[in-house]
């Protein structure tokens, strides 16, 4: 009887750090759509397959996203949008047909693996908390029915305002008003197995402190022993906002009797501009905490309170979304701008390979997608005519001409200009046909300048477009107005530089 109770004794505590034994901490990105030029959903997963972006949380459910995702191997979160959640969560049949459509039409090929019911809903849409659980059980239910309850978590992503007196975080504990909705919704966490998913925002606390939170404290900077904040009941010690508002939501939940729930923070992040009342929203802030945040959690070691459980988290966010309503910070949270290119260089030596590519500072210049053809054979001609390209490896059977297209001959010849001048301001425009990537263009033989030549060259993609380069190996034939201007002025430019 006693070893029996031992073995039960050891699988509870298994089951209670499964979340640390099972999965690695991982940092995954938000993908938002407010853009007034979204990119294409296949130069959006290129663009996460060059920063080696594993984990990614769409904001809904999109078909296009999801098919370009597919085979990618990339772990993919998709959302109900808050506008379907009454539906849902009235229906059994209607979240069935949700499941169906979005999920099981493209798993596994797409590798989803967790479902957010919704968005800060119980903030956000207070009118839709009555339905919330039964969405939740609702769409489990119909993972059940699919046989895909194992592979995928089904949860709902809360706002850290839900939480009161969140210092010390052994005094925390959730709004009341909510605990009808919370204490079942944790019930049903506990049961499957799922993530309690929380909305981080260090940014957001130091603001609205008014000079109480230091910013170096919001911002993971080193802070000197005497600096550093001390729950007094527990005498855990607080080097960083992010790790208190964490331990906030463990003490919260323990106030409802529930201990074994692991925290998924599914949006943490900080803008990069803002407007004059927001001077700490700026692009040193935002680089200093997302690096110090991807580093934080990509060594694993957790929280005061659960140094052994992993915190993994999606920052906000991948693109800046300048159609977002609000101050000027609310458009700008995003890594890269549409193009793809990086809103400032992280700084993450030695955390891993995540977004590495940006701590070398390698950048390349590419063809931009969707531009006019003429435009952009012109600016070819002249690369490889006044600006001294060496376009050889275009040529037929050499190991650039493949793709056969203006699209990739262009980029191959913009990012060769473009490093023959050092990277130097203005030379990568091309008269705007061409744009700064942090995105690898080089593939399978064919090497692009600034590329790591030993063989760890990161994922990346050609644009393509339908209309074809010029079939003649002599390339300069076409050159029409645009093109002799730019000679002209790439001649005179050259003269007064020799």
């Amino acid at each position: 009887m006693a070893k029996r109770m031992a073995l039960v004794l050891l699988l509870m505590v298994l089951t209670v750090s499964a979340v640390s034994a099972d999965e690695e901490a991982f940092i995954g990105v938000n993908i938002g759509t407010e853009l007034s030029d979204m990119p294409h959903p296949t130069q959006v997963v290129a663009l996460l397959k060059a920063q080696q972006l594993r984990n990614v949380r769409l904001y809904d459910a999109d078909r296009g996203m999801l098919l370009a995702l597919a085979n990618t191997g990339i772990r993919v979160a998709i959302t109900v949008p808050n506008e379907q959640l009454l539906g849902i969560g009235q229906s059994n049949s209607t979240a069935a047909n949700w499941v169906a459509q979005n999920v099981v039409a493209h798993y596994p090929a797409t590798n989803i693996t967790t479902i957010c019911v919704g968005s800060e809903v119980l903030t956000a849409m207070p009118n839709v908390a009555p339905v919330l659980i039964n969405a939740l059980k609702y769409i489990q239910s119909a993972l059940v029915a699919s046989n895909l309850a194992r592979q995928i978590k089904v949860s709902t992503p809360l706002s850290s305002s839900m939480i009161l007196d969140s210092f010390p975080p052994s005094k925390a504990f959730f709004n009341q008003t909510w605990n009808p909705v919370l204490v079942p919704m944790l019930k049903f966490l506990q049961s499957t197995g799922s993530y309690f998913m929380l909305n981080v925002y260090p940014y957001f606390d130091y603001i609205q402190s008014n000079g109480v939170i230091p910013l170096d404290y919001a911002l993971f900077k080193p802070l000197p022993a005497n600096k550093e904040a001390v729950d007094s009941n527990t005498l855990l010690r607080y080097t960083n906002v992010f790790d208190a508002m964490v331990d906030a939501a463990y003490f919260a939940m323990a106030d409802l009797n529930v201990t074994n729930v692991p925290v998924l923070v599914t949006e943490s992040g900080w803008p990069s501009k803002g407007d004059s009342n927001e001077p700490d929203a700026n692009a040193e802030n935002a680089n200093t905490y997302n690096s110090n945040l991807i580093r934080h959690v990509l060594k694993k070691t957790g929280t005061p309170k659960h140094p052994s459980i992993a915190v993994s988290t999606y920052i906000y966010e991948l693109y800046n979304e300048d159609m977002k309503e609000g101050p000027l910070s609310e458009k700008n949270w995003g890594l890269f701008d549409s193009d793809g290119k990086p809103i400032y260089i992280l700084r993450l030596t030695d955390s891993g390979s995540v977004l590495t590519n940006d701590t070398t500072n390698q950048t390349y210049c590419s063809a931009k997608p969707g531009v006019d053809s003429k435009m952009l054979q012109a600016a070819l001609d002249w690369a490889c005519g006044p600006g001294k390209v060496d376009c050889a490896p275009l040529l037929q059977g050499q190991a650039c001409y493949e793709p056969d297209n203006v699209a990739a001959h262009a980029t191959y010849a913009f990012d060769t200009y473009y490093h023959q001048m050092g990277r130097a301001p203005g030379s990568c425009d091309f008269n705007g046909v061409a744009t700064i990537t942090t995105t690898n263009p080089s593939h399978g033989s064919c090497i692009f300048p600034g590329s790591d030549r030993n063989g760890s060259l990161l994922n990346g993609t050609i644009p393509v477009m339908d209309t074809k380069s010029a079939s003649s190996p002599a390339m300069f034939e076409y050159m029409n107005a645009f093109s002799i201007a730019n000679a002209l002025i790439g001649a005179l430019w050259i003269a007064v530089v020799s």
